[in-house]
């Protein structure tokens, strides 16, 4: 039998789902990342660890079935390496917004309204190491780690999440794909960088930009040792992957134009299947290649961490029951853990707002779900207001689409169908990503 593995690094831990052809589900092994998977110099270890834990999980008359790879990772978390695939610093996560001291270089380079105008955007990211980049320093070291300051190096490679963990199994450098280069400025319409981009950032400090590709494509097979280790076939083929959300998106099985997904996990995301492309980097918004249509939405730093920051799982299930959905809750909150927002306000100065907070827990989780549904409700408004397909009906995915009183609130704010589909883990998605890859 042949059998396809995903692997989904999310915001705290890691998942994997092994499926045969007709995806049917033969494995799920889980990992829960050391500090939540917050900033810290030990990052690259806790995605290696993460990585070798979830597959070792796996039972081994399984993975020696295993056809083909794949991997996910959180748009725009990305790094730097050197030319052995070693990090040479602390990765900078998907939502850091450190790259709003490097925003006028970055309106200089950048066309209007581009999608890489943000402050959490892979290329500010990238301007931010280059701005710290001019003093030289003899060593490579961790240590470095959040001054800005690239340290020498003969040649640095710049990465995303999913393309460091899949060259760890295919052992080639530099590769990844359109899914996540979008915000690093790749363009999809004519599959290179844009000229502006090389131009812009042209200098002594600059590093190798990764070869783009379609998700899914096949690279190699397993490194040897790493297939010697689990067991997997000698030709088992690791393709490139995809990020987070789109995972999510991609396991939901939806393929009509008007249908969405909002990914409920520690933030929300929102993808709508569109006709139309659109990217407006005002509010955060930007369009992923999908096939002959477009995946249209954006990314808030709202989301299931507020929640668990206030609340334990069994607290959360507890007080849900005891919330009216039907009922409007007339707190209005904008639930952030910090400031700083990317969709559908992208501000990285955006306050939290969690005031007046309620002695009665119930009306104060009330007031906090009632408002995270009105910012994905405003984003999807947004998305149709600058041309989107209608919206006709959303399906859910995380650990949020559990939550039925959620799912009812939301559905009196987006006046459509709520729905959980089949499959909702993001590890599915790049599951079937993987298997399309090598039966296509």
């Amino acid at each position: 039998m042949n059998l396809y593995l995903g692997i989904d690094f999310g915001t705290t831990g890691a998942r994997s789902t092994v499926i045969d052809s007709q995806g049917t589900i033969h494995s799920e092994t889980a990992y829960t990342f050391a500090n939540n998977g917050q900033q810290q110099p030990e990052l690259p270890s806790v995605w290696q660890n993460a990585l070798w834990d979830s597959i070792e999980q796996i039972p081994p008359t399984i993975r020696n079935q295993v056809r083909a790879i794949a991997i996910d990772g959180t748009s725009s978390t990305v790094m730097l390496c050197d030319t052995e695939g070693v990090p040479v610093c602390e990765p900078i996560l998907y939502n850091d917004a450190r790259g709003a001291a490097v925003t006028e270089r970055l309106r200089a380079i950048a066309p209007d309204n581009h999608t890489v105008l943000s402050a959490t955007s892979s290329l500010a990211k990238l301007l931010w190491w280059q701005e710290g980049g001019l003093e030289a320093h003899p060593t490579k070291q961790l240590s470095l780690c959040g001054t800005g300051i690239l340290p020498v190096v003969e040649k640095l490679y710049f990465l995303h999440q999913a393309d460091w963990l899949a060259f760890l199994l295919h052992g080639k450098l530099g590769i990844s794909d359109y899914h996540n280069a979008l915000k690093l400025g790749f363009e999809v319409d004519t599959l290179c960088y844009p000229n502006w981009l090389i131009e812009g950032i042209a200098g002594a400090a600059t590093p190798q930009l990764p070869q783009v590709v379609a998700p899914g494509t096949p690279v190699g097979e397993v490194r040897a040792q790493v297939g010697d280790r689990f067991g997997f076939p000698r030709d088992c083929m690791i393709c490139v992957g995809t990020t987070d959300s789109i995972a999510a998106f991609l396991a939901s099985g939806v393929n009509s134009p008007g249908e969405a997904v909002t990914s409920l996990g520690s933030t929300l995301a929102v993808k709508l299947l569109s006709h139309t492309r659109v990217d407006d980097s005002r509010y955060g918004i930007y369009s992923h290649k999908l096939g002959d249509l477009w995946l249209v939405g954006g990314a808030s730093n709202t989301g299931g961490a507020v929640l668990r920051h206030f609340f334990t799982d069994v607290e959360l299930d507890n007080y849900s029951t005891q919330i009216d959905p039907e009922q409007e809750s007339l707190l209005d909150y904008y639930p952030l853990l910090k400031k700083g927002d990317r969709f559908p306000i992208n501000d990285p100065n955006l306050p939290p707002r969690l005031e007046p907070r309620p002695t009665d827990s119930v009306e104060f989780l009330h007031g906090l779900l009632e408002s995270i549904a009105r910012i994905e409700a405003r984003g999807y408004r947004l998305l149709q207001e600058l041309g989107a397909t209608p919206l006709t009906k959303v399906y859910t995915a995380g650990g949020g689409a559990k939550n039925s009183v959620w799912s009812a609130i939301r559905k009196r704010y987006l006046k459509v169908p709520v729905e959980t589909p089949i499959h909702t883990a993001a590890a599915y998605g790049t599951a079937l990503l993987a298997m399309r890859s090598v039966t296509d």
